[in-house]
């Protein structure tokens, strides 16, 4: 037994291709199942956000002196 894929038959390349096609086609497929799923609980709405009188944050308790 030879277990170079560059000395392989042509039916053993047949079977690698055939096996990686098989295996991609299930891979995508479980990827598009995945993804199709039920969406009516994740709807977000747009909140607007009025201007008011400006504010100034800080995280320091430090006293502004201008």
């Amino acid at each position: 037994m030879n277990h170079s894929i560059y000395s392989a038959d042509r039916a053993t390349h047949l079977k690698v291709v055939v096996v990686a096609l098989v295996a991609g086609i299930a891979v995508a497929g479980l990827g598009i199942t995945a993804r199709t799923g039920s969406d009516e609980g994740l709807t977000q709405t747009a909140r607007v956000i009025k201007a008011d009188k400006p504010v100034v944050i800080t995280s320091a308790n430090a006293s502004l002196v201008r």
